[in-house]
């Protein structure tokens, strides 16, 4: 159930019975073969499916993120990472001050991680409020089933190739991951990286991208009991 599906009413009334909200913060950036807006499509599918089987509300989605280093692929739309962090506050404060009070972060991108840190500096100024931080291809359950598999996770690689991020063919095989020293700039990393999937295998069977997806949601679904 999202805030787009609902009037300023509806929310009053949810909020006589519940005071759970999911924010997804994503980014707009290059995803090799990939949609442009992978690292939101996945954290709201994940928010989608789990309010069908809670009904906890979602805010709308931060469709952009803090992407400095992939400037040199066109579509990569990037936010200072000040600018996040604000940006991420101001929207949790406004959530408190209708009478939200339990905050499931589901973040898809890993540029927002310094959120993470602000998230926790709200968890000190607000008292009542519980907050909550999933980063899903970061989950021990999802890596655990890389494992089994024998593929290693990758940005744009096969871990993030969903049927509902595919925007095009996508190229069998499995790509070397160059080796990298240091931080890179935009410029070095167009450079090191090509097509823009940093190595690994392009894709798997959709069956396993099934599995992956469940096991996250079995992670979300856990989390939104706030135990």
């Amino acid at each position: 159930m999202r805030f787009e599906e609902l009037n300023w009413f509806d929310v009053e009334k949810y909020l006589e019975s519940d005071d759970r909200l999911m924010l997804v913060l994503g980014a707009c950036e290059q995803h090799g073969y990939l949609s442009l807006a992978t690292d939101v499509l996945i954290p709201q599918a994940l928010a989608d499916a789990a309010s069908k089987q809670t009904g906890v509300l979602i805010a709308p989605s931060v469709n952009f993120g803090a992407s400095p280093y992939f400037l040199d692929y066109p579509g990569t739309l990037s936010l200072r990472l000040s600018t996040m962090l604000d940006l991420v506050e101001d929207l949790v404060m406004s959530a408190y001050g209708h009478g939200f009070r339990r905050f499931l972060v589901l973040n898809g991108h890993g540029g927002n991680d310094g959120v993470r840190g602000r998230v926790y500096e709200l968890a000190n100024e607000l008292s009542e409020a519980q907050f909550s931080w999933y980063a899903w291809w970061q989950s021990h359950s999802v890596i655990s089933v890389a494992e089994e598999i024998g593929k290693k996770p990758g940005h744009a690689n096969w871990l993030e190739a969903f049927q509902f991020t595919r925007v095009a063919d996508l190229p069998e095989g499995e790509k070397a991951p160059p080796k990298v020293n240091g931080l890179l700039s935009a410029e070095q990393s167009r450079l090191t990286y090509g097509d823009g999937v940093i190595g690994g295998h392009y894709q798997a069977d959709l069956s396993i991208m099934d599995k992956v997806f469940n096991t996250a949601l079995e992670d979300v679904l856990h989390l939104l009991r706030f135990e």
